[in-house]
């Protein structure tokens, strides 16, 4: 249960940050999405995400009443009920753009890999809890807790999710105290692997690959998404076009603009002055992360916020990196603004959890 002191505890800064996001969002999409086809509503998507909205507020004020510790009681629960799904996915799962990785529940389709993102952090968490990172061996376990959901991802293929999933692990196994040495050598073993993972990648993959250094290698194809998005933002300028006035979103030139590429809606509409609001806001967000697990109570506190912290770091640079074309296209959603009841799910319960953490994070609270 919440009482009083607790509640004077929450970290209303980061609140303030989120809820900022979340409405900015609503507009977001609302403008991205109205210009619709005559037998469709005009604003389906945004009533469908105010709707997740709701409920995901409702859903982080139920998880503020129950202890973060407990968490670690159902970890087992959690990672074996993880990987059941990511296997459901390859048998029951819906196919779209080329990729099997939804799953179809009554009105709502819901993306197994965005929920196994927090239990990876809740479960390695438990697992680092305790655990000295000294050598090669103490590291084997780790690899494979997260391999296991990590190579199910891959194989739907979702190479953007996967990614998440080994910065994650980094961003956990440095604050749990691996040795430096050690970790130089697992990125010296990553970059010594690039040429035997580019053999298994798929060819739309290396494609994505290939044209974010040169998109006009396939203006049409691959390369037509960075192309626009560039467009879309480099044509907002300063104060951008205004809210329902972007011509590359509204004339629908950009692709997946209410999801993957919904910042570049903000950088054509809002312009600059805009799209500096909103980094700005999740630099809020990451900061406030940051300083949740300095002051958590204990080590698994500690674990959760550098975990949830670093999936939402990295999702923000890759999102926001790819509309800008100076990272690849991976299909990584923005953090609390691209539409979706997964993605906003899976970034609601992170900052139940980062909430849950700063709470409590007192050892003796009078």
């Amino acid at each position: 249960m919440l009482n009083r002191r607790m509640l004077k505890n929450l970290d209303y800064t980061l609140i303030f940050a989120v809820m900022s996001l979340l409405l900015i969002s609503l507009v977001i999409i609302s403008s991205a999405t109205h210009v619709t086809t005559a037998t469709e509503e005009p604003y389906r998507f945004l009533e469908r995400q105010a709707g997740f909205t709701v409920v995901n507020t409702l859903l982080v004020i139920f998880l503020l009443t129950v202890d973060y510790n407990a968490l670690a009681k159902y970890a087992g629960v959690f990672y074996w009920l993880s990987v059941i799904s990511l296997l459901a996915v390859r048998f029951v799962g819906q196919t779209a753009l080329g990729a099997q990785r939804w799953i179809q529940i009554g009105p709502v389709t819901l993306q197994p890999s965005e929920f196994a993102k927090i239990i990876i952090i809740i479960t390695l968490a438990k697992m680092l809890e305790n655990r000295k990172l000294e050598t090669v061996r103490d590291l084997v376990p780790v690899a494979l807790h997260v391999g296991l959901p990590f190579i199910l991802i891959l194989l739907q293929p979702d190479l953007g999710t996967s990614l998440v999933f080994i910065a994650i692990t980094l961003g956990m196994v440095y604050m749990a105290g691996i040795r430096t040495g050690l970790l130089a050598g697992i990125f010296a073993s990553g970059l010594a692997l690039l040429p035997i993972f580019w053999h298994f990648m798929h060819d739309y993959q290396k494609k994505r690959l290939l044209v974010f250094i040169d998109p006009n290698v396939d203006p049409l194809g691959s390369g037509y998404h960075i192309i626009q998005s560039k467009i879309a933002i480099g044509s907002g300028m300063l104060f951008g076009k205004g809210l329902f006035a972007g011509t590359q979103s509204q004339l629908n030139f950009l692709p997946e603009n209410h999801t993957d590429f919904i910042f570049a809606v903000i950088g054509e509409e809002l312009g600059f002055i805009g799209a500096a609001i909103i980094l700005l806001l999740y630099f809020i967000v990451i900061y406030r992360g940051i300083k949740i697990a300095g002051e958590a109570r204990d080590n698994f506190g500690t674990l959760l916020a550098t975990g949830v912290t670093s999936m939402l770091l990295f999702h923000v640079l890759v999102n926001v990196g790819m509309t800008a074309g100076i990272m690849p296209v991976t299909g990584i959603p923005l953090p609390f603004m691209s539409y979706g009841v997964s993605a906003l799910t899976k970034s609601m319960v992170g900052v139940a959890i980062l909430l849950n953490v700063y709470m409590r994070r007192q050892k003796i609270m009078f």
